[in-house]
């Protein structure tokens, strides 16, 4: 499950990679930011000894998915992602959101 949250987040960095310049410090930051803390949260959720801690972390690493689709909307709408980029993305992060969810569901 890991990989597919470690591929997402490299996609987002080479993805942001093609943002202005200005953008550095603002949603290239953001975004790369909120990637990286999915997996992270995944992994510090695996060192846990309980199901139930592992599922607190899958749930917290939820809301990290969430942000950065409004950040890749955000981004869509300011230019700096064609329409195409926005979709194959979001459909990535919703298939990324549904794993969770799914695998989570078998922790209770």
């Amino acid at each position: 499950m890991a990989s597919e949250h470690r591929s997402f987040c490299k996609d987002i960095y080479l993805l942001t990679s093609k943002f202005p310049e200005d953008e550095k410090y603002g949603l290239v930051s953001q975004l790369r930011s909120v990637s990286i803390s999915i997996p992270s949260n995944i992994a510090e959720g695996c060192s846990r000894i309980s199901n139930k801690d592992f599922s607190r972390f899958l749930v917290i690493a939820l809301g990290p998915c969430y942000e950065v689709e409004t950040q890749l909307l955000l981004s869509y709408d300011l230019g700096f992602i064609s329409k195409t980029d926005l979709e194959n993305y979001t459909e990535t992060l919703m298939s990324v959101v549904k794993m969770m969810s799914e695998f989570n569901s078998t922790l209770s």
